[in-house]
């Protein structure tokens, strides 16, 4: 299965007009974590990925890559 995880979250961070660092604010992480999330060098925990999906309103499928379907 192709990972799309880091697609899919720079994609919802670039179509709300925010930068990392906005993000990482929100998760309360370092800008860095969220870059290293966006270019697939590291992955969120169980409980980061839920905070995703709930900060820009998708299913944690749909950013997992499993759906299309927000």
């Amino acid at each position: 299965m192709e990972r799309k995880f880091y697609k899919r979250l720079k994609e919802l961070r670039l179509e709300k007009e925010l930068l990392q660092s906005d993000v990482a604010k929100a998760m309360h992480v370092t800008y860095n974590t969220i870059g290293n999330w966006e270019r697939d060098y590291s992955s969120p925990s169980i409980y980061e990925l839920i905070e995703l999906a709930n900060f820009f309103e998708v299913t944690t499928d749909y950013l997992l890559g499993r759906t299309d379907l927000y």
